[in-house]
């Protein structure tokens, strides 16, 4: 699948809270999520509207790797 184009920081901060991601800090227009599922991790979001190809390619690759998913699996879940 490929990544969405339009989405924005908020709208992934949205959809990453049914994987128990939650907002624990910000500083200027980046948001810190955690979660403590599959242990303890953390993750950088820019709160940007649309949010870069790569910066968003970035993100979820990290995310896939952490909760141990495809990537492709992981965004077809997280966006459908």
């Amino acid at each position: 699948m490929r990544l969405p184009r339009d989405i924005s920081g908020n709208q992934l901060i949205k959809a990453l809270k049914k994987y128990g991601y939650e907002v624990t800090r910000q500083s200027g227009s980046h948001i810190r999520l955690s979660t403590q599922s599959n242990g303890e991790h953390h993750i950088t979001v820019p709160n940007h509207d649309p949010l870069k190809i790569g910066t968003l390619n970035g993100i979820l690759s990290e995310i896939a790797t952490h909760l141990g998913k495809n990537k492709g699996t992981f965004i077809e879940e997280l966006f459908n």
